[in-house]
């Protein structure tokens, strides 16, 4: 099988491939970024710097739809590195410019060239700030739709490995660490010949166009009781929410790896305590040999959450359905009236004295009362609005955008 091609996305993939390019041998690395200062100093073989006139050399700045549109002028390039790779690994760190923006587009050249994709991202830290946090949440999306399962490390939940005392750099370094044995896990998964060999069609099959959000953890111990204390350590991992996450779970990756010493009845305990844990789950599980773990034994868990589907055609045509009901069955709202009020009338009192002549029972009006006064109405005076210098409507003289009581000098009690 061709080797296993792991892309090293934006400044945090490039640090975390390299610690992996050391131990992994039989895969093929790849540097890609928008700085070339971090792409000169990786020692990946194959390296790709997304540069154009838009970034003048000085990288993404941060900005993820600026790396994002280099990376698509750059698509020939990333299609030439991703072919021939049954299954590629893409490594990013969420929340900044060129791994949020690129990774996507990498994660879509890399399906079109007939790739299985699995992302392994980290997420920003809470105290990174909240436009971080929108960043990479918005890139994580883009890569769930891309991808064919992403494995996802939120920093924030490292909080639970580490106490008041741990430095920044200490943090960072744990956080990479899980990322690095996670990786590692998975490719042990593929990569090795195992006493219980997973099959690449299985794991296609498990995984592919199927967009999981998952997680996963590691755990390790040496002794006689080896098996029972690595599989307490991976149930109570933090980043499989102490194996509450399990039963929540559609599919189940778990590589066991040992030294010669690994045993059967070992393979048999761990893997009947796991599927205690996720018994509506899809397992796939492998067991390998690795003389350089000695006395040791290795669990590696790639927890696979499906995500929320889109809603089938069914339920859109019923609610579809269901609101056309509510629309024809729904009273008309009366029509509110203009909110265009006129000026009250200004009429000369000589006018105002004949027309209140006319008024029928105007020889009843009190004779103490000198002289009737027409009130006006506490009503708004608004504007009319973008109809205020419309061209006026005149028939035969008459102003007809002017109300019929004011143009007859009729008065309203």
């Amino acid at each position: 099988m061709p080797p296993t091609k792991i892309l090293g996305v934006g400044t945090a993939g490039l640090t975390i491939i390299e610690r992996l390019i050391p131990s992994l041998t039989g895969a093929s690395f790849i540097a890609i970024d928008t700085d070339s200062a971090s792409v000169a100093a990786s020692s990946a073989p194959a390296k790709l710097h997304l540069e154009s006139k838009l970034l003048r050399g000085l990288g993404s700045g941060g900005d993820p739809e600026r790396a994002q549109t280099v990376a698509e002028e750059s698509s020939a390039q990333i299609k030439a590195l991703c072919e021939g790779a049954p299954v590629i690994f893409i490594v990013a760190g969420l929340g900044g410019g060129s791994g949020t923006g690129v990774s996507p587009v990498v994660a879509n050249i890399a399906r079109e060239s007939g790739a299985l994709v699995v992302a392994f991202v980290s997420l920003p830290f809470d105290c990174e700030g909240r436009r971080r946090q929108t960043l990479a949440l918005d890139g994580f999306e883009q890569l769930q739709e891309a991808a064919d399962i992403v494995i996802c490390l939120p920093n924030q939940k490292v909080f639970k490995l580490i106490d008041e005392n741990t430095s920044v750099r200490d943090t960072f370094r744990i956080t990479n660490d899980l990322l690095v044995e996670g990786i590692r896990g998975v490719w042990r998964l593929l990569a090795h010949k195992g006493l219980i060999e997973i099959q690449l069609a299985d794991f296609c099959a498990l995984l592919r166009g199927r967009h999981f959000q998952s997680s996963f953890a590691t755990a390790e111990a040496a002794g006689p009781s080896r098996s029972r204390e690595a599989l307490e350590k991976l149930l109570a991992h933090p980043m499989l929410d102490n194996g509450e996450l399990l039963a929540d779970s559609a599919a189940i990756l778990v590589s066991v790896i040992s030294g010669p010493s690994l045993s059967m009845a070992e393979v048999n305990r761990i893997m009947e305590q796991i599927q205690r844990q996720c018994e509506h789950s899809q397992v796939l599980m492998g067991a390998a040999i690795d003389e350089s773990l000695g006395d040791s034994l290795a669990i590696t868990m790639v927890a696979a959450r499906k995500t929320e589907e889109k809603k089938s055609e069914t339920s859109r045509g019923a609610e579809s359905e269901e609101l056309d009901t509510q629309l024809l069955n729904r009273a008309t709202p009366s029509r509110s009236a203009s909110r265009f009020v006129p000026p009250p009338p200004s009429l000369p009192p000589e006018k105002m004295e004949q027309m209140l002549k006319n008024q029928p029972g105007a020889s009843r009006i009190r004779k103490k009362q000198i002289k009737m006064l027409q009130g006006t109405l506490p009503l708004e005076i608004i504007s009319k609005g973008r109809f205020e210098k419309s061209e006026r409507t005149i028939h035969h003289g008459e102003d007809l955008d002017v109300p019929t009581y004011i143009r007859r000098g009729i008065s309203l009690n």
